[in-house]
């Protein structure tokens, strides 16, 4: 089963979580020559879905992709579906987030309500079927954790925004929290629990569809 991402600390995360299901898990660093499609949906289901029908359409394998990113009340619900894409494509990390406090300070908003969202789609490889056969999508989930923005990027945990994202029941960013605090809760985590009940029990089904 392809997760449809490069991103190292991302495959870690999902590595953990479905762990054990009977799929040998691989990344996109085992396809090194298909160029990433663009991104152009208005939704993380958007996205999600057309990554993971593209993915599943170059490789013929079966093929998770997810899009999420941060929502800031103060800010509209930017970056959004923007997230990766915040300040261009080659902006870091620190350089986003100096972005993101700059606009709170002129709505005076630094500790806005936010959010994380996760839209998740499996889409199968079968061969012989076109990729926009909306057959192919055959599951999707959302989930998203509530929070705050931090007053300043805090802990060197995580990944992505997880340093401005303050969660109150833990009383710190997700980059302050461990790796099994961050997995309980993440949007990422939950979503990915989600698609591993599927998995668990549909498993048998999936492995007919290819054969």
């Amino acid at each position: 089963m392809l997760i449809a991402t490069t991103n190292p600390g991302k495959v870690r995360e999902i590595r953990a979580i479905l762990a054990g299901i009977p799929y040998e898990i691989v990344s996109l660093d085992a396809w090194p020559a298909i160029d990433a499609p663009e991104e152009n949906g208005r939704t993380f289901e958007e996205n999600a879905r057309g990554k993971a029908l593209y993915y599943a359409t170059a490789t013929g394998e079966l093929s998770v992709a997810e899009d999420s990113g941060l929502e800031i009340d103060a800010l509209g619900g930017a970056p959004g579906v923007e997230s990766a894409r915040y300040g261009g494509v080659e902006t870091s990390y620190p350089d986003k987030f100096a972005l993101i406090y700059a606009a709170l300070h002129q709505r005076g908003s630094v500790d806005s309500t936010a959010r994380f969202v996760c839209a998740l789609a499996l889409a199968s490889g079968e061969r012989g079927a076109g990729r926009s056969d909306p057959r192919r999508t055959i599951f999707e989930t959302r989930a998203s954790v509530e929070g705050r923005m931090a007053p300043a990027p805090r802990g060197s945990g995580g990944f992505g925004y997880d340093p401005i994202f303050f969660y109150p029941p833990y009383g710190c960013t997700l980059a302050e929290a461990t790796a099994d605090q961050k997995t309980a809760v993440s949007h990422r985590g939950q979503a990915l629990r989600t698609l591993r009940r599927f998995l668990d029990q549909n498993s048998a089904s999936l492995r007919q569809r290819r054969s």
